[in-house]
């Protein structure tokens, strides 16, 4: 029999494929999760992630609950324990979840609030007027992710306690100890909100305690303190009078609780003004002012009717309005922006509103002003004042609360209600307007500061953006306008090169013949330059030894600077080892910390060790004299101390240079110049905020504008100097 061949055709075998994997894909493939099942199946959804943030996550979820309490009037306590078992436990004295039953379901209010996804009393109920919680997930998440959750509520005079394990209501048996790990028994017929103990009558209040499921967030997931810290104070401004309790029982190394339990209160009550006082870095220019008022406006929302369907309706709404405002002498911006207390680092419509409304009242005020601004016409399409010349040491918190706020999912890091936007811009523009406006003596002084920083920060920007297009290193198709003083090196590495900054044209003489010219540049400034701790922007522009020093860097300046087009790797200031030139040092220290601390932050900048002192040992015999340099009086008595005990002779006439000139272009390679064999001392700010800070506060000491501080600095360090090194 012959046999028969078929022949199949791709587009048949497409087809055929395609059909089988329909018909093996059907209804039985689905799957559906009930309740708390969707939460601990996908995590990250409700919390974003299961590490560290997910955790924190999960406790702000709790507290922002009890802090809901407090918002509405209801509480003004609430206590945050990290016990040493790895639980973490939040009390409040709000009026505590309902204990009653809930006709729907049929089950206490405790259980609904933490078993229902999607249940709650911030849903216009009338419950809350402004809340965090909205979605009516956070509790129950929690309590799905949660190894083992308990909750007490004091109400009605009594007690009621109930306990879950992962998401399901039931009893632990904790003859052995209070532990997740205790034997549990789910309730089958129906669960039970029990009595635990009696309150005084009017005592009111909620305990969560929680210990976090470890088959959802890694062993390497822990609670932050200094998290936990940052937001307890900034709760504590936000809703004046409450007062938060932090305690860490962990004994956790590398934390304030690590010989023991630590405890922190915080309670303030200036609100937002306080807050931004507390964030400011910098010296003032201007007041904290404060901006507030209010809007209204429709939106259509869906709502539960009586027959058990959701109808849209139009309903009105109430944004309250509390901003505060501040500008400093920096250029950094610090802007934290709260919905209903609730942080939204990645801003959203009220923020949005704030930057366009500030941008909008500060340029109308400069075309108000630019006569004497001296902004002329033909300068006005050039020098246009933009978002960051307003927010340059600009420090702000902006605050709103309304009901049922829109965000973008869970996490609630942006606000997406849009008639916010329209409601902050109307109230910051009409409330700055009238700062502007106002006759009093001390708004018209720190107006008119203002103004002048904002348009120095513009000129500086336009500058710095114009610099930033000739001051790049010249090449054989380009010609460089770099300053004519400016003894440039040959290499184009950024990394190996060299910026010597030099005191004086005698030294530059001799730096020339003792520097490398192929990755060693030089530039001289003639004595002290500007003092840029008390001078404006505008002002340190105008100054040549300034300029010369920004435009050779080649990186800008303020906000605008640019770490990665700095021409040198290295920033070299090189002065004479005298009270002078340790002035000129602290002057150039000032002009790199305040408009080019990147390059101090990343430590490229460093100060040079010229010696003091230069000792000649008469060599025995046919040897040649040696020579040896010394740094200070110290050392040069030591060294002869320690030549004399060799039976070394050396030259009586000690030869001690009092500036860089005097020395001949060896000594001065030898010493300061030469990689191999020169010392050089690197100046850091630190990684700390708090280090950062304390150096501004140096700064402001040694070159601020405030005299009698500084002369209290030298009248008890007198005894500290060294009158030698006085070149008189």
């Amino acid at each position: 029999m012959a046999k028969r061949v078929v022949r199949v055709l791709p587009a048949t075998i497409g087809a055929v494929t395609t059909t089988s994997a329909q018909s093996g894909y059907t209804a039985r493939h689905l799957s559906v999760l009930e309740g708390l099942e969707a939460v601990r199946k996908r995590p990250g959804m409700y919390i974003g992630t299961t590490d560290s943030r997910g955790l924190m996550h999960c406790l702000w979820e709790i507290i922002d609950n009890s802090v809901d309490e407090a918002l509405g009037g209801h509480g003004d306590r609430i206590e945050i324990i990290l016990h040493a078992d790895s639980s973490v436990e939040v009390r409040d004295n709000g009026r505590g979840i309902p204990v009653d039953v809930e006709p729907k379901t049929g089950l206490t209010g405790v259980e609904v609030v933490l078993t229902k996804l999607h249940a709650g009393g911030k849903f216009g109920g009338g419950s809350y007027a402004a809340s965090g919680g909205l979605h009516g997930v956070g509790a129950s998440v929690v309590n799905a992710l949660s190894a083992r959750l308990d909750v007490e509520v004091d109400r009605g005079g009594r007690t009621h306690r109930m306990t879950f394990h992962r998401g399901e209501p039931g009893v632990f048996d904790d003859r052995a100890g209070v532990s997740p790990d205790a034997p549990f028994e789910p309730f089958v017929q129906g669960s039970e909100l029990a009595v635990v103990g009696k309150v005084a009558r009017g005592v009111t209040g909620t305990r969560v305690r929680y210990w976090a499921d470890r088959q959802i967030f890694p062993a390497s997931a822990v609670f932050s303190y200094d998290e936990l810290v940052t937001r307890a104070r900034q709760t504590s401004f936000l809703v004046p009078g409450l007062a938060i309790t932090l305690r860490d029982e962990r004994g956790v190394a590398g934390t304030p609780g690590e010989h023991g339990p630590h405890e922190e209160t915080f309670l303030h009550t200036g609100g937002v003004v306080d807050f931004v006082d507390h964030l400011a870095p910098d010296a003032p220019v201007t007041d904290t002012w404060t901006l507030t008022g209010q809007g209204t406006f429709t939106e259509t929302v869906p709502v539960l009717d009586d027959r058990g369907h959701m109808t849209p309706q139009e309903v009105s709404r109430t944004c309250d309005v509390d901003v505060a405002v501040r500008w400093g002498t920096g250029y950094a911006t610090e802007v934290r922006s709260f919905v209903n207390i609730i942080s939204t680092p990645k801003g959203g419509t009220h923020l949005a509103g704030f930057e366009a409304a500030l941008l909008k009242t500060v340029r109308a005020q400069v075309a108000a002003n630019a006569r004497r601004l001296k902004i002329s016409a033909k300068d006005s399409s050039s020098e246009r004042v933009e978002k960051e010349d307003v927010l340059a040491g600009l420090t702000a918190v902006v605050t709103v609360r309304l009901a049922e706020p829109q965000f973008e999912g869970q996490t609630k890091e942006v606000l997406g209600t849009g008639p916010v936007r329209g409601i902050v811009a109307r109230v910051v523009e009409q409330e700055l307007t009238a700062v502007f406006a106002s006759s009093k003596r001390e708004h018209k002084a720190h107006s008119a500061l203002l103004l002048d920083k904002v348009v120095g920060e513009m000129r500086a920007r336009v500058s710095a953006r114009k610099q930033k297009e000739i001051s790049r290193r010249k090449n054989a198709l380009e010609s460089s306008s770099l300053p004519a003083k400016l003894a440039d090196c040959r290499i184009d590495d950024v990394a190996r090169s060299e910026l010597f900054i030099v005191e004086g044209d005698s030294a530059l003489g001799t730096a020339k013949l003792a520097r490398s010219s192929d990755f060693q540049a030089l530039l001289p400034i003639r004595g002290k330059i500007l003092n840029v701790q008390k001078a404006s922007v505008g002002d340190m522009l105008k100054n040549a030894e300034c300029a010369a020093i920004i435009q050779v860097v080649g990186a800008g300046s303020g906000r605008t600077f640019d770490l990665e087009a700095a021409r040198y790797g290295k920033i070299v200031l090189m002065t004479d080892a005298d009270v002078d030139g340790a002035h000129i040092r602290t002057l150039l220290l000032t002009l790199f910390f305040r408009y080019m601390r990147p390059l101090v932050e990343d430590g490229r900048v460093y100060a040079a060790v010229p010696p003091l002192h230069r000792v000649e040992v008469i060599g025995a015999g046919s040897r040649k004299n040696e020579y040896i340099y010394t740094y200070s009086e110290a050392e040069l008595a030591a060294t002869l101390k320690k030549l004399d005990r060799a039976g070394k002779r050396y030259k009586d006439d000690i030869q001690r240079y009092k500036g860089l000139g005097e020395m001949d272009a060896d000594q001065l390679a030898e010493t300061t110049m030469d990689p191999r064999h020169r010392t050089l001392r690197r100046v850091r700010i630190g990684e700390a905020e708090a280090a950062a800070a304390h150096v501004e506060k140096v700064f402001e000491l040694l070159m601020g504008s405030d005299v009698a501080p500084r002369k209290d600095f030298i009248v008890a360090n007198a005894h500290a100097l060294d009158s030698s090194r006085i070149d008189a």
